[in-house]
């Protein structure tokens, strides 16, 4: 039998964003934001009848007091029901649908500390969480603060010394457009709204990769809380094994509240990307493939299969419409730059965005979603690929497959990625010459296919993988079976030595409790 739902919504204007609050006759409320947003808060609040709003401000009878917990930090703090939850336990996947037993946004290392020791006082584990990017993971967070760490968002650029402080709540666009006007770039990754923090605990996998290694690898220096909630600067002569372990292997040892890094020089680089017609993927990805083998590290590049969403958000060229695409950045002149791309040029794309821009004109060009988007995803590391896997790909995800998914990519590695340089951090180096990444649209009526389609490609390149980089690992995982026996063996006692007691909650954790 048909039944009528009556859902209000309370729109915020925003300059062109939409956000806002959806509320149905039973006076339960979802924050969202996007068009995307809303849809899956709309498919949210039909999927669970009968929860009331007295159930959403009493979730059980033994909740911690936020109160205390404001009065410690002097900033938000929120239990389920409080106005600001729903918002504040947001992610960038809307699937993901985590809810803390408490929310702390603190303002200071100080702050954090205090956090970290009411945890601890009160029987919780703390997840640190920056932009809410890879949270599915984390699991269930019914007896965890979740901290959040936007408050700390100050950046500090010395143009003479080419370094720079980034505090946790940071986000690359906090970083690229000061450093660029100084003549300088970061290593950071294909969108702007990451937080330095977690992409770089992570490795840090970017456009200036196999020239200049992993992120991880540039970090001088690192404070964070640990789970004795004490304040600490680690760096190479610092408590070396925690500097290590904290480069690569997450947010396992305590709330990181500030990086140190060093920049490079460089103050122009020749990127762009080339768009073909989707019914030419598999010329363009062979030729691409193949143009890989000869380039020197200076290039680092993706191929890619794009399938873009019929959104508003999407500029008119390229809404609802498919391409295969070859994106680089180059460092060196636009000659050169030009002559290495001639064999890929003269395929003759639809579109050649290519031009000499400063660092901060690549913050977009991977065309990454800014809004939060309901999604899934896969990714493996791969070795030499022969012809045939190219072939494989396509047959799993290119023209006349059916397959849904909006983007699947493979990057070039190699290079500096693939070699250890001394001091380096847990994650040394990546193996393989390629990383792929597919990704699909994961609303509930389209969950099913996409998880068909995901696994298709999967198959398709399995024979190949040769290991998993953690910060593409969207689902929950081993984490030790992506580092080497003896890294993860390393890795496992410096989480025993700082924290034995498993306080921290990361997204994938060395030595798991769960």
């Amino acid at each position: 039998m048909n039944r009528t739902h009556t859902i209000t919504l309370e729109l915020l204007e925003a300059g062109d964003g939409l956000s806002g609050r959806a509320v149905d006759e039973q006076g339960v409320a979802r924050e969202f934001s996007g068009r995307l947003g809303l849809m899956h808060t709309i498919d949210e609040l039909l999927a669970a009848p009968g929860t009331t709003q007295e159930d959403q401000m009493n979730p059980t009878e033994t909740s911690p007091d936020p109160g205390a917990l404001r009065r410690l930090i002097g900033g938000p703090a929120f239990a389920p029901g409080d106005d600001g939850y729903d918002q504040a336990r947001g992610t960038f996947n809307l699937t993901v649908d985590q809810r803390p037993a408490l929310i702390a946004e603190p303002g200071s290392r100080e702050e954090v500390a205090a956090v970290v020791r009411f945890a601890r006082e009160e029987g919780l584990r703390v997840a640190p969480q920056g932009a809410g990017h890879n949270a599915g993971p984390l699991g269930p967070l019914d007896g965890t603060v979740l901290l959040k760490t936007t408050r700390l968002d100050r950046v500090h650029i010395d143009g003479t010394s080419g370094c720079a402080r980034a505090g946790a709540g940071a986000r690359w666009e906090d970083v690229v457009p000061q450093a660029s006007e100084l003549g300088l770039a970061a290593l950071h990754g294909s969108t702007p709204d990451v937080s330095v923090a977690g992409y770089t605990l992570g490795g840090g996998l970017g456009w200036y990769g196999r020239k200049h290694g992993l992120a991880a690898n540039r970090v001088g220096a690192i404070e964070l809380v640990t789970a004795d909630g004490e304040v600490r600067r680690v760096d190479a002569e610092n408590e070396p094994e925690l500097f290590w372990a904290l480069r690569g292997g997450g947010g396992n040892y305590g709330v990181v509240t500030a990086l140190e890094f060093d920049l490079l020089p460089i103050s122009s680089v020749f990127a762009g990307a080339l768009f073909f017609p989707f019914e030419r993927a598999a010329e363009v990805l062979h030729a691409w493939h193949e143009w890989t083998a000869g380039v020197p590290d200076e290039v680092t590049s993706v191929g890619r299969l794009l399938q873009f969403p019929p959104l508003p958000e999407v500029p008119e060229p390229l809404r609802g419409n498919s391409f295969a695409i070859v994106e680089a950045v180059f460092l060196g002149s636009e000659a050169e730059a030009r002559e290495l791309l001639a064999p890929l040029a003269a395929l003759g794309p639809a579109m050649d965005t290519f031009a000499t821009v400063p660092p901060a004109g690549i913050a977009e060009l991977h065309m990454d979603p800014r809004e939060p988007v309901p999604t899934a995803s896969e990714h493996a590391l791969l070795g030499a690929l022969p012809p045939a896997a190219i072939d494989d790909l396509i047959a799993a995800a290119g023209p006349g497959s059916g397959s849904s998914l909006v983007s699947v990519e493979l990057r070039h590695t190699g290079g500096a990625l693939a070699r250890t340089a001394p001091g380096h951090g847990a994650l040394a180096a990546l193996p393989g010459q390629f990383a792929s990444f597919a990704v699909g649209i994961a609303v509930p009526e389209a969950a099913a296919k996409t998880e068909e389609d995901l696994a298709r490609v999967a198959a398709a390149i399995r024979e190949h993988e040769a290991g998993h980089f953690l910060s593409f690992v969207e689902r929950e995982a081993v984490a030790e079976a992506c580092f080497e026996a003896d890294t993860a063996a390393r890795l496992s006692a410096a989480r025993d030595a700082y924290d034995p007691e498993r306080l921290f909650q990361p997204n994938h954790e060395i030595g798991a409790v769960r």
